[in-house]
Formats: C-alpha cells, structure tokens, sequence
C-alpha cells in the first residue's frame, strides 16, 4: 500500500449538501425554501410559532417560583480549604472572606462566603464567614478550630 492508494471507508465521509450552488446540485436557484414568503427571506427565525395555535410552551403548566432577591453564595469545601493552607496560600490562623478571595479560592463573594462540610480539614483553622453547614462547623471544631458565623456587611 502507498501513501496516494489510501482512502476513507466507503460512507465514512459524507460531503455536505451545498445549497444554492446551481441546478446541478439538486438544491439550486431557491435552494430549498420555496417562492416568496416569511420563511424564504434570510434573518427569520419563528422557532415556537405554531401556525396561531397556543404554542406549546405556553400550553403547559408552570411550577415553581423564582424568588427575585434570593441570596446567592460562594461555596467553599472544607477540602479546598486545608488543601490551600497546606499549600501556604492561606493563613490557618484567620480565615476571612476577603483572604479566601484574595488566596484566589473565591472569585468573587457575591452576597458572601458559604461554608461546606465536604473533605477532610486538619489544620487548626480560625474562620469567619457569612454562613456554613452544621457538619461544616462541627468538622473544623473537631480538628481543634473554630468557625463563626456573621452576618453579612451591609452593601455600600
């Protein structure tokens, strides 16, 4: 076998069609959309219209409520955390929410700084943040720490 015998599985590669490109491709002069109209033109999009008939999204029934100011946290694990004091990104000996972003584990704390219990924490950490799971409190109390919880500063 040479390089210029070698060729693709028989199927393996379909062409695509190439609408428009003239009577000889099957799909030519309108190019599948039909005479005039709404939908002939270019920049239509009536995705969800049904013709006048109440659309289905419309049809169905709604759950369920979206609370407008429902307080969105920045999650933290404890995991995260020992692995940041380990790696001496963190000082164990206070914990904030402003040296958790500045450390880079937290982007941003969005209306503060939430604390799980997921992962193991060894180091005698002192923490302060706006809210923690109970297992997240009871985890680092166990390992000789303390984590409060304050409320959160008030927006500027």
């Amino acid at each position: 076998m040479k390089l210029h015998e070698l060729r693709d599985n028989a199927g393996a590669a379909k062409k695509r069609t190439r609408v428009a490109r003239g009577p000889g491709s099957g799909k030519g002069k309108m190019g599948g959309r039909g005479i005039k109209g709404q939908k002939s033109r270019s920049g239509v999009s009536i995705n969800g219209y049904e013709g006048g008939q109440m659309p289905l999204y419309q049809r169905l029934p709604k759950r369920g409520f979206n609370k407008p100011n429902r307080k969105a946290y920045a999650v933290v694990n404890l995991g995260l955390i020992q692995k940041f004091i380990d790696a001496g990104k963190l000082d164990a000996a206070s914990i904030t929410e402003d040296s958790l972003v500045a450390s880079g584990l937290v982007r941003r704390k969005l209306d503060g700084v939430r604390i799980l219990a997921k992962g193991e924490i060894t180091a005698k950490a002192t923490i302060a943040v706006t809210g923690a799971s109970a297992a997240a409190v009871d985890a680092v109390a166990k390992a000789g720490g303390t984590l409060t919880v304050a409320a959160p500063a008030a927006a500027e």
